[in-house]
């Protein structure tokens, strides 16, 4: 890796530390003392950085110089927040990926893999009663927060901005080409909550237990439908206008761990999941390098569901919605 391309590859990282309606180059520029077209010309790499401006930006923007090189030390280096009760905020965390997802639109190559252990936060948001249980899960049950303990599973009480703020979220990963990497087992995470709340008694009534789970129905119908066609589109959509590239494969004998890898034009950044909600990010090449070779001998051993197998995808979803009806016949007896 030369100069330049380090230089670039300082700028690619200090984008996503930066917020998505921020100017970058006016945040640089503002740092160093240097107007906004010599903050460009040091972007586009027309003008070298010096070492004490390397300096400043690593330091500001905790940007490891180990990393930013390629410097083989023997460790990896990761970054990221250990969320809880007393620091989290939903409207942050959601504004958050948000902010990461518009950063990963703006490549010309935008691919995200995700190994799913359990059903994707991005397909929370395709419908509002399944957003509203898995918020009051999260506050409670997650982050125990004593006022969302103390009050009933309210779906139809979703705060609006937070809808809007997934809204806003999902529309930016329709834009991205996905591989989700699924197995039976993805589905029962959320099935287990949902029966622990309502053993619980945390439920209004079972009309609305039924509701969650007629939410999750619609959305496995959703993702089978998109499996079908190869292609993201929105869920109320009849026209089913292609938003972009959808591959889901499965593998029944492997257990996944919610493990993403975004690949944007020549960049690889590898987030791994910790303590439930807690994430850890890192860019360092030679981890995410073979982070994605294992992906694609997972996807080489796995079964591709999408456009093709159809035996295979239509026997896959038909196992997920007979979990669901089993629990449904429960509450209509």
């Amino acid at each position: 890796m030369d100069i330049n391309e380090i230089q670039q590859q300082l700028f690619q990282i200090i984008k996503t530390k930066i917020p998505a309606e921020a100017s970058v180059a006016d945040e640089i520029a503002k740092f160093l003392n240097i107007s906004s077209d010599s903050a460009y010309r040091r972007m586009r790499g027309e003008k070298q950085i010096t070492f004490e401006e390397l300096y400043m930006l690593a330091t500001n923007f905790r940007i490891s110089l180990d990393q930013l090189m390629n410097i083989p030390t023997g460790g990896f280096v990761f970054q990221g927040n250990l969320l809880n009760h007393k620091n989290f905020r939903f409207d942050a965390y959601l504004t958050g990926i948000m902010h990461t997802m518009a950063y990963f639109v703006s490549f010309k190559q935008h691919e995200l893999y995700y190994l799913c252990k359990d059903i994707p936060l991005f397909h929370h948001w395709h419908i509002k009663e399944l957003a509203a249980f898995k918020y009051h899960f999260w506050m409670a049950s997650i982050f125990g927060f004593p006022e969302f303990k103390k009050i009933k599973v309210d779906i139809n009480g979703y705060p609006d901005e937070l809808w809007d703020l997934g809204q806003k979220i999902l529309n930016l990963y329709n834009q991205v080409d996905s591989f989700e990497l699924w197995n039976l087992e993805a589905i029962n995470s959320t099935i287990h909550q949902i029966e622990y709340y309502r053993e619980g008694q945390m439920f209004k009534s079972d009309y609305d237990v039924l509701k969650i789970y007629e939410a999750v129905e619609r959305t496995i119908d959703h993702l089978e439908a998109q499996a079908t066609f190869g292609r993201k589109f929105k869920i109320d959509d009849p026209a089913k206008k292609p938003l972009s590239n959808y591959q889901m494969y499965v593998n029944e004998i492997l257990l996944f761990d919610n493990s993403i890898l975004a690949v944007l034009d020549n960049t690889k950044i590898t987030m791994l999941t910790h303590t439930t909600n807690n994430w850890i990010m890192t860019r360092d090449i030679t981890f995410s390098e073979n982070f994605h070779q294992y992906m694609q001998n997972l996807m080489r051993r796995s079964t591709m569901i999408s456009e093709v197998s159809e035996k295979e995808r239509s026997r896959f979803f038909r196992i997920l919605r007979e979990r669901i009806a089993r629990r449904k016949a429960v509450l209509q007896v």
